[in-house]
């Protein structure tokens, strides 16, 4: 076990640098997203940067920062309005303020800045004047895209406590993304966690806080962040982003959680159904199993979802069915082996043997097919039509294959019923009746003494049925 855990290891940890690179890089585009269509007006009772509602932020902004933003509508004519509601002193900060606003809605940034470090240096400037200030300096400075100095300047703004308290939400936020951009992670889970508590982060926030607490190694608040975004998503009726499941399973795999990995696979799947998250999932099913019908039963979901990627579970599987009587089916598994191109040197000479073997005795229930059919119609007992509907489902006769399925299960006097109905599903598959399919192997939930790896393996793959599996990362 440990040495398949160490094996999916270096996997999962690839698997989630790529989704961190992806999502946590996107960060800074995506805090920038905070200005576009956003007014920058003096009004009563607002904030240049904050007064306006922020904009959804989108899944993915991955364009240039500065060129891509709307220049914001600035009102040049209207005086600085202080904290109470009444003009500053147009003497001190008046001229020195609309020089800065006509600079910014100019996109003259640089310029912008020289007319604020003037109003800076006023003096006395009230706590409102010098929010005024910095928030400006905020806007200039994302707009030249210096994130690290923009944060400085909102830090500044906070500080200065002349914010209400629908102010501080926005502000808070806005923090939050620009320190993750900056990745001042302690900053930005401080900031982040205020944002959440004042309601004013979304679900792509809370995503960015699993990640962040899963960067500072804290695997049991990055899932609880996680749980929140996950939560998020669904509310907002979008599905939860690939990264949250994968950091999940990161944090399982680094304590050796087996169940965590199966539960954060299993979660992966009914997202994305990709076929490198079942082959880990069946891998880890398969690790411990130790009864042959079981494995062979775990090696069909495998076939089935075609996530069969190593020569040697082609190889285990044949011999499986072979053992099993099926010589049919593990022909198919041969030729599949031979055909995938995932047969290694070392192997071939072997698996042609087997595959020479598996085809001598196909060919032979081929010739007492007509026989056998007649003998299991005539049994009282449904074992026989069972072993019979195997065969067909071998041969590719699907249709007769449901009929001797049906057959043998209506008989009943079934020694392993929970094959019947896994043939019987995948024959249903076969013929493309999937409602049909997943009526059959829902019958698996009633069985006694069933693998709960079966049942776990086989319940998911009736219910990815509607889907198509994708291609592995």
């Amino acid at each position: 076990m440990n040495h398949l855990l160490k094996a999916m290891g270096f996997w999962i940890w690839g698997l989630v640098a790529i989704g961190l690179s992806v999502s946590v890089v996107s960060v800074s585009y995506r805090m920038l997203a905070l200005y576009r269509s956003h007014e920058v007006q003096a009004h009563p009772g607002s904030s240049p940067a904050l007064g306006a509602a922020f904009p959804a932020l989108p899944n993915s902004e991955m364009q240039p920062a500065v060129t891509n933003v709307d220049t914001p509508r600035i009102r040049a004519d209207q005086p600085a309005i202080s904290r109470a509601g009444q003009p500053m002193n147009s003497r001190i900060l008046g001229s020195d303020i609309r020089a800065a606003q006509t600079a910014l809605q100019n996109k003259q940034w640089s310029e912008a800045l020289k007319n604020l470090e003037a109003a800076a240096a006023k003096s006395p400037l009230t706590a409102y004047d010098s929010k005024t200030i910095e928030e400006y300096r905020g806007i200039a400075y994302v707009r030249l895209n210096n994130l690290k100095a923009a944060q400085t300047a909102y830090e500044a703004s906070l500080a200065t406590g002349a914010y209400k308290a629908e102010e501080l939400a926005k502000l808070f936020r806005l923090l939050f993304e620009l320190a993750a951009s900056n990745k001042q992670d302690a900053k930005a889970i401080e900031y982040g966690e205020r944002a959440a508590a004042a309601g004013a982060a979304n679900e792509n926030d809370l995503l960015i806080m699993s990640q962040l607490q899963y960067q500072q190694h804290d695997c049991k608040n990055s899932g609880v962040w996680g749980d929140k975004a996950i939560a998020a998503f669904k509310e907002a009726g979008e599905p939860p982003k690939e990264v949250l499941y994968q950091l999940k399973l990161q944090c399982a795999s680094s304590v050796n959680d087996v169940a965590g990995m199966k539960a954060a696979l299993v979660d992966l799947i009914r997202l994305t159904n990709k076929t490198s998250y079942w082959n880990n999932l069946i891998r880890l099913e398969r690790q411990d199993e130790r009864d042959d019908r079981n494995t062979l039963m775990i090696y069909r979901v495998m076939f089935d979802t075609h996530s069969m990627n190593a020569d040697t579970d082609y190889i285990e599987m044949a011999q499986l069915l072979g053992d099993a009587g099926l010589p049919g089916e593990a022909q198919a598994v041969l030729e599949e082996a031979m055909s995938s191109g995932v047969l290694k040197d070392e192997h071939k000479e072997r698996t042609l043997r087997l595959l020479g073997a598996m085809r001598t005795r196909t060919e032979a229930d081929k010739e007492r097919l007509r026989a056998f059919d007649a003998e299991a119609s005539k049994n009282p007992a449904g074992q026989l039509d069972v072993k019979l509907g195997e065969v067909y489902f071998a041969a590719g006769d699907f249709q007769d294959a449901v009929t001797a399925l049906r057959r043998g299960i209506g008989k009943g006097q079934l020694l392993q019923p929970d094959e019947a109905y896994v043939s019987l599903g995948r024959s249903l598959t076969a013929e493309k009746d999937l409602e049909g399919a997943k009526q059959a192997l829902a019958k698996l939930k009633s069985l006694p003494n069933i693998s709960l790896r079966v049942l776990t393996l086989w319940n998911l793959y009736a219910d990815m049925l509607p889907e198509t599996v994708s291609q592995p990362l």
